[in-house]
């Protein structure tokens, strides 16, 4: 059985989440994700005994910070993942643990997302899992860069949020 750890930060003031349960639910997709497509992953063939990975919760502020200097992107991101794993070939494995790198929200975007489509239902929450299940489709190494590749993305993301009974997406 492999440990997980998930770390949080929020650094947003006006949304205090219930980083309990985020980190709960977290580790819930993260092992529906393991146990689905692991071998389709960034974990495929290699030996661990516990994967971690960080989660910062943040405004919009901040994230247009992130994209401007690490990706040369002039604009604010509901979600920022840093793939330490999955991105780097030269990536190791320490004591057995992998960290699979950090996923970066923007809160007030979350909020807002929420707010878009009354039709869709979503709240806060759901909105909020529906970006920390795609941002860990993203530390696993999984992208979106073509049509086929968001589709897959989309449904996956689904499944995994049925395990944690947030399905309406």
């Amino acid at each position: 059985m492999t440990v997980i750890n998930v770390f949080t930060e929020n650094i947003y003031e006006n949304w205090q989440v219930d980083e309990k349960d985020v980190i709960e639910k977290t580790k819930q997709m993260l092992e529906h994700y393991i146990k689905k497509l692991g071998d389709k992953s960034c974990l495929a063939n290699k030996d661990f005994e516990s994967i971690t990975l960080d989660i910062v919760f943040c405004d919009s502020i901040k994230t247009q910070e992130l994209n401007s200097d690490y990706r040369n992107k002039d604009y604010p991101a509901d979600i920022i993942t840093f793939a330490i794993f999955a991105d780097d070939e030269n990536s190791f494995i320490f004591d057995g643990d992998i960290n699979l790198g950090e996923i970066v929200i923007a809160l007030d975007k979350v909020i807002d997302g929420s707010n878009k489509d009354i039709s869709q239902s979503k709240n806060k929450e759901q909105e909020l899992f529906f970006l920390i299940s795609h941002g860990l489709m993203h530390l696993l190494g999984f992208d979106h860069q073509t049509e086929k590749e968001y589709n897959f993305v989309i449904a996956e993301q689904k499944k995994a949020l049925e395990s944690i009974e947030y399905d309406k997406i």
